[in-house]
């Protein structure tokens, strides 16, 4: 395969060891000087530059003040960093400043949107559309931002187009969809068109949206920007560098000055446990129980009924979590990030890879399947004809084929990631783990691991061995967890174990999405007017109908060893130093614990009581607050 030098592309990696081409040497060498760059220097519209101060920012990463001047310049880009690093903003940034100058000029083109920016998920649509209204908030009136999905209605999308807007936030699928069936014209697009982005696009062929993004080409017009930005290299970027970019400025942020841009940043430390499969519920247990990790806490499983177990089981330790999965409405899934982000509750269970285990284990089943005779084999053959049809169609209804936890979503202030179960190759690990440590804060990862998954675990180990460049182990084992405080815990937890049979998992689903049906339709609406209220769902109540025993809830001192007692006492200290140890609640209107009633407490005073009242009312005696309010009247 040909390099991107062969090819005639520039490549910059910054502040790294590649060679910086001739034409930008002048322009990159004060990367090597680690020079921070504010967003004043870069030349952005002053509008964008207060809603940046107004949320706190006001220096570039180095992604921002690599990409932005380049997109400026109108150059096709390819930018590679990592998660976290800020590679939203150093697309939508330049975008906006674009488009608000040319809407000043009066020479935006509209039978079309002006640009796409396509993301692989519907999770990963609903948080840039979020950041690009933030970033717009004081020029609203002058830009128009729309996302459209695949669950919207064309009566819905067509409204949503009119217009049109400026930008449009959506997934591949969904506008090949709208360009087919004549909701978005093919020919407009070729003459608005102005700029493409295609962010997370090592994750948009996964996704099956090769065919999609072909059927976009013929419409993008030749004169198009297109930016594609990726947290990690792969075949998958370079076949679509080659499908949609022209002659590309390729930027690889691989080092920064002098420190070096890790795989797993170094602001998080990455543990290991080892234990059978079947002890993981215990071990789980173990470190949320004793609280040996820090909150908040996400855990990530391989499939939704391990989701459901785990989410059961907890519950009967009292230990409250909520589970994020692909059959759940859209609505009920942003709801349940957006209210872990609001730390209105600690634990969350995130299902990763379930589409890709249940297709292999289906492939796995139809080649183990045996030979028959003929006639059974007949009547086999009717029944299977039948019988695909129904599955077919209640996946669809159950999954959501553009769900995806693992990439792109912003989770706010998450301090430990769990591997419950570990994820199929290294790159899944990399990407789990990259949910935690944001914008340089600190996090941890812990995977239990069974003998089953060592050979996954040697392979992330060897992984970051090589890209790190170390020959000492990068997964260190959990020191805070003692065989005794598992020990101790255990035939508790194997009696609860048993307790979650596969019924109540199955019942715990359809539970679940009942509830969260509920939920989406009636709150949809209620949460646009007032997101406020997001406290009022709760995605952590109670699946299981049966009553929590008292003695689970709490951990006798007598079964707890001096050890964890000391680590555990070391986390709690540790969160009291960060002051994270009690999330702050909003405060009903009103005063010191009332009703939340908005009147004035003190014209509802009476030094009279309501039975006296009523039993003056019935003898006929007039209330003395009615005679003080009609002598203020005459």
């Amino acid at each position: 395969m040909e390099t991107a030098e062969e090819a005639g592309q520039e490549v910059v990696s910054v502040g790294g060891e590649d060679r910086i081409p001739e034409a930008a040497a002048c322009s990159r060498e004060e990367v090597k000087e680690e020079v921070e760059v504010s967003f004043d220097e870069l030349g952005l519209d002053e509008q964008l530059k207060r809603a940046l101060r107004k949320k706190g920012i006001t220096k570039a990463t180095p992604i921002q003040r690599e990409a932005i001047p380049l997109i400026l310049e109108g150059k096709d880009v390819v930018a590679k960093a990592k998660t976290g690093s800020g590679k939203t903003f150093a697309y939508l940034l330049p975008l906006l400043h674009e488009l608000l100058k040319l809407s000043s000029e009066g020479r935006i083109r509209k039978p079309a949107p002006n640009a796409f920016i396509l993301v692989p998920t519907r999770e990963l649509c609903q948080q840039v559309y979020n950041e690009a209204l933030s970033l717009l908030e004081f020029c609203t009136c002058k830009l128009r931002v729309v996302q459209v999905t695949a669950s919207m209605s064309n009566k819905d999308i067509t409204v949503a187009l009119s217009g049109p807007p400026n930008i449009l936030v959506s997934t591949p699928a969904c506008v090949a969809t709208c360009i087919s069936k004549g909701i978005i014209r093919g020919p407009s697009v070729k003459e608005s068109l102005s700029m493409m982005i295609l962010d997370e696009a090592d994750l948009l062929l996964s996704y099956r949206c090769e065919d999609d993004l072909k059927a976009l080409i013929p419409h993008i017009p030749r004169s198009c920007q297109s930016i594609l930005m990726s947290a990690t290299s792969s075949s998958d970027v370079d076949k679509l560098t080659k499908l949609l970019l022209h002659n590309p400025f390729i930027l690889t942020l691989s080092v920064v000055g002098q420190a070096k841009d890790d795989v797993i940043p170094k602001n998080v430390q990455q543990f290991w446990v080892s234990c059978d499969a079947k002890d993981k519920m215990l071990h789980i247990l173990a470190l949320l129980k004793f609280e040996l990790i820090q909150k908040k806490v996400l855990i990530f499983v391989n499939s939704i009924d391990m989701a459901f177990r785990l989410r059961l089981f907890l519950e009967k330790f009292g230990i409250r979590s909520a589970v994020l999965n692909a059959e759940l409405p859209q609505n009920s899934r942003l709801h349940i990030i957006e209210a872990f982000n609001a730390r209105l509750f600690d634990y969350l269970i995130a299902t990763d890879d379930t589409k890709t285990k249940e297709e292999k284990q289906t492939n796995k089943e139809n080649k183990k399947e045996p030979k028959l005779s003929h006639k059974r084999e007949k009547q086999t053959n009717k029944e299977n004809q039948k019988e695909p049809k129904v599955s077919r169609k209640h996946l669809q209804q159950t999954l959501d084929a553009e769900f995806g936890v693992v990439r792109g979503i912003d989770f706010k202030n998450v301090f430990t990631v769990v591997n419950f179960d570990m994820p199929l190759d290294a790159a899944g690990y990399v990407h789990r783990v990259g949910r935690t440590g944001r914008a340089n804060k600190t996090g941890a990862s812990i995977s239990l691991v069974s003998p089953e998954e060592d050979s996954t675990f040697k392979e992330i180990e060897h992984m970051l061995q090589d890209v790190e460049k170390k020959d000492m182990d990068c997964i260190s084992p959990f020191p805070l967890l003692t065989k005794d405080a598992v020990e101790s815990l255990r035939y508790r937890a194997q009696d609860v174990a048993r307790t979650v049979t596969t019924r109540d998992i199955q019942e715990a689903r359809r539970q679940d999405i009942k509830n969260e049906i509920l939920n989406s339709e009636k709150l949809k609406s209620h949460f646009e007017e007032n997101p406020r209220d997001l406290d009022l769902l709760k995605h952590d109540k109670l699946l299981s109908n049966k009553e929590i025993p008292a003695h689970l809830r709490d951990v006798p001192d007598y079964l707890i060893d001096p050890k964890t007692k000391e680590a555990s006492n070391v986390v709690k200290l540790s969160r009291a130093a960060m002051g994270i140890d009690k999330p702050q609640r909003r405060k009903r209107q009103g005063f010191k614990g009332g009703s939340g009633k908005s009147r004035d407490p003190l014209k509802t005073f009476s030094a009279e009581g309501k039975r006296r009242r009523r039993r003056k009312e019935r003898e006929g005696e007039p209330d003395r607050r009615k005679k003080k309010s009609k002598k203020a009247d005459s």
